[in-house]
């Protein structure tokens, strides 16, 4: 350490280490590491970069596991802000997926809005034009309090609010209503952006006397302890963290977002970090580990909106629509003139230095110096323990006898299409600009996955965003391959080629041993289906801490992956013409355990998940582009929540403006005419995906199916106004779409 006399005193009290997070033993480990009793200001820097949000302590052991490495990975995994992937044409794709859950619990507008403008820097920062928003939310059921509208509501006028402002689509995501998250939501968003490949911005710091500079949005106290709050439990006290909550400003944020690009396009930056989670602290430290330097600012040269704040707030302060530049010396003056054409601050408020300490002054006074290795690499590391659920040998029981069978199949389909899980969710991508910036090639709603031009080239971009948590409860290991595996038949099902994930792993309190078995066996999934894929994990987030009192979220590891489709028109869900073949690749099996069918019907949520092989997905997504490239397809749709009878019947409802009936024949194949009847048709056995195409190429397909291994059944023909299923089924293709296109509407209204 320095021998520099530090001003700033504070009393260390049991109190103050549990407001600001800090356990004692970590600050035994402070007091170690300092060699005396930490500043104010270094207290809270330690309290907020060893928070589990930012050191990710307890996850980092497991995310370890996970591949990252392959062909066209351009950013790896924790190099930067957000993992890039070639694409060919010399660009690459930068995504990532992080959370806004802990904010968005108590001010679901400002939590989710401000959610959205933090993964646009994370892709910005990057280099990288964003050219698609994706969110993907959970809530507790709709029928319940009026809190959960109010929470539903909030967070979808929050991300459009943002997202349209700044002039981003959001063209994608899914949503989810269980239970589980009724205290606690979970808003998740993905971004995506385009970058030059020989262009991608780095977040490390060099170049010893080298300025920093803040440029953005002044600094106030709003978001002062983000990150520590989002590294505790929500609890009926948690409306006091409102202040934690940060406050968006997307006109801000449009200008910063153009002023840096520019800016990146220009030698004169050497450096470039989001001030995102612990703000100034993380990006300050962070910059100067990866460049392993060390560096020293001045706040009270940051611009601020509040008088009177004290060098704590302004390093922990989470104030949006801000960045850290690193420029080379000299050249401030000409980064100045070009922020401040865009209304922009653009501050020196320090330099670089070689001593590898993180050193905070204040008007001259050094209130912190930190080891940045201290905050970063050598922060702490948890080995938690862990131990199988003991739930789990309870709800995986299942005996079928004790369900009983419809008597009334159609009606049973109706409640399963207008339940809002499964409904249409026009009702809020309709709040969304999904065609601004004119890439959106798919409309939300029409197919598996969203599919965006990539400008100045033929290529065309998919992204999806899945988990099911339901799955993950009952089973984690299985239900974290399940998450890869349906991303990855969602991106087959338009024509893309899987290439690479992003993941926002949510769960419950990691100092359980429960938790963190669920935690570990989810990553196992993960990484298996990965690795399978050949789809690498290019970043992501993980959040902890999602319970309540009432108890910890399902495990919810949602997997956002990429896929391009070279030179081919997408395939869409909806079923095209009359006459048409419906033809069903993967098995059927009697698995009906986590499904939507006893959850809504039943009111269980009990049994063992579909079981993933993965094999067979690897197989049927080389099938699906092979059927895909060779122009076979009419449409195709993956078979997931709901089973095969809400998978035909939106096949048939999915374009509003073409709805169309089909004739299925279930009883006379041998491979599925044994199941019981509930099973086959709301049963949910993965690795199943129903296409549609001309009559007479059903012989060439079938047998390119047998080519490669993947079973193969023919199920009827598109044609009628009617869903017709023999002995079961036989309903109006207009009313299925009146029960999709309201129940989700009709859920939320007072």
């Amino acid at each position: 350490m320095s021998s520099t006399r530090i001003t700033e005193a504070v009393k260390v009290t049991p109190a103050l280490l549990k407001k600001l997070n800090v356990k004692p033993e970590e600050y035994e480990r402070i007091v170690k590491i300092m060699g005396r009793a930490p500043t104010m200001t270094e207290l809270g820097i330690f309290s907020v970069q060893w928070a589990e949000h930012c050191s990710y302590a307890s996850s980092k052991v497991y995310l370890k596991t996970f591949p990252t490495r392959g062909k066209g990975v351009l950013v790896r995994a924790g190099e930067e802000n957000a993992g890039v992937i070639d694409i060919g044409n010399g660009l690459g794709v930068a995504f990532k997926i992080e959370s806004h859950n802990h904010p968005s619990a108590v001010e679901p507008h400002a939590g989710a809005a401000t959610g959205v403008g933090g993964i646009l820097r994370d892709i910005f920062t990057m280099g990288a034009r964003p050219i698609a928003l994706f969110d993907s939310l959970r809530f507790g059921p709709l029928n319940g309090t009026g809190r959960t509208r109010f929470l539903f509501e909030g967070v979808v006028r929050g991300i459009a609010d943002y997202g349209n402002c700044i002039g981003v689509p959001t063209v994608g995501g899914e949503i989810y209503f269980d239970e589980t998250y009724r205290e606690n939501p979970l808003v998740n968003v993905m971004c995506v952006g385009i970058v030059p490949a020989g262009r991608i911005a780095k977040a490390r710091a060099k170049g010893v006397g080298n300025t920093v500079m803040y440029v953005g949005s002044s600094t106030g106290r709003d978001g002062l302890g983000g990150a520590s709050f989002a590294s505790r439990e929500i609890t009926d006290g948690s409306e006091a963290d409102r202040p934690a909550v940060q406050i968006g400003d997307p006109f801000a944020e449009k200008c910063l977002l153009e002023a840096t690009l520019e800016a990146l396009t220009s030698p004169d930056v050497v450096a470039i970090q989001d001030m995102g989670a612990a703000g100034l602290t993380c990006s300050t430290c962070e910059t100067a580990s990866r460049g392993r330097c060390g560096i020293e600012i001045d706040v009270a040269k940051v611009p601020r909106r509040e008088d009177g704040m004290t060098p704590f707030e302004v390093m922990l302060s989470e104030s949006q629509e801000r960045m850290l530049l690193i420029v080379k010396r000299g050249r401030e003056d000409r980064i100045k003139r070009h922020f401040a054409k865009w209304g922009l601050n653009a501050v020196s408020i320090g330099h670089i230095t070689n001593d590898g300490l993180m050193r905070v002054k204040d008007r001259g006074e050094v209130v912190a110096e930190v080891p940045v290795g201290a905050l970063t690499h050598e922060a702490p590391v948890y080995h938690r323990p862990t131990r199988r659920p003991r739930y789990l040998s309870k709800v995986q029981r299942l005996s079928l006898r004790a369900v009983s069978q419809p008597k009334d199949f159609g009606q049973t389909l109706v409640q399963l299409l207008s339940s809002p899980t499964i409904a249409s969710k026009a009702h809020v991508f309709e709040q969304y600009d999904h065609m601004v910036q004119t890439n959106t090639v798919t409309l939300p709603g029409r197919a598996d996955a969203a599919v965006l031009h990539v400008k100045g080239t033929d290529h065309l971009l998919a992204a999806t965003t899945d988990a099911n948590a339901t799955y993950c409860f009952l089973d984690p290991y299985q239900g974290g391959k399940l998450a890869v595996a349906e991303a990855a038949r969602n991106l087959v099902c338009v024509g893309a080629k899987p290439l690479a994930v992003t993941d926002c792993l949510n769960f419950g309190n990691p100092e359980d041993p429960e938790i963190m078995w669920q935690f570990k066996e989810c990553v196992r999934g993960i990484s298996e289906a990965c690795r399978a894929f050949a789809a690498p994990v290019t970043g992501g987030n993980v959040s902890f801490y999602n319970e309540s009192p009432r108890g910890a979220i399902d495990p919810t590891p949602v997997i956002g992956m990429i896929g391009l489709i070279e030179g081919e028109k997408p395939l869409t869900a909806g079923f095209k013409d009359e006459g048409d073949a419906i033809l069903l690749f993967g098995q059927t099996k009697e698995e009906m355990g986590g499904s939507e069918y006893l959850k809504v019907i039943h009111k269980r949520k009990q049994g063992k998940p579909p079981q993933c092989d993965l094999r067979h997905e690897r197989r049927l997504g080389q099938l699906m582009l092979e059927l895909f490239h060779r122009g076979l397809l009419k449409s195709a749709h993956d078979c997931s929540e709901g089973g095969l009878a809400v998978t035909l019947a939106e096949c048939c409802i999915m374009d509003e403006e073409r709805l169309i009936g089909a004739a299925i024949e279930l009883s006379s194949d041998r491979a599925i005419k044994h199941l019981r009847s509930d099973a086959l048709l709301f049963g949910e056995s993965a690795g199943r995906i129903i296409v549609s195409c001309e009559r007479y190429h059903q012989e060439l397909i079938e047998a390119l199916a047998k080519r490669f291994h993947v079973p193969m059944v023919a199920l009827g023909r598109v044609g009628g106004g009617r869903l017709l299923i023999p002995s079961w089924i036989g309903l109006a293709v207009d009313e299925l779409s009146h029960a999709w296109r309201e129940g989700l509407a009709h859920g939320v209204r007072p």
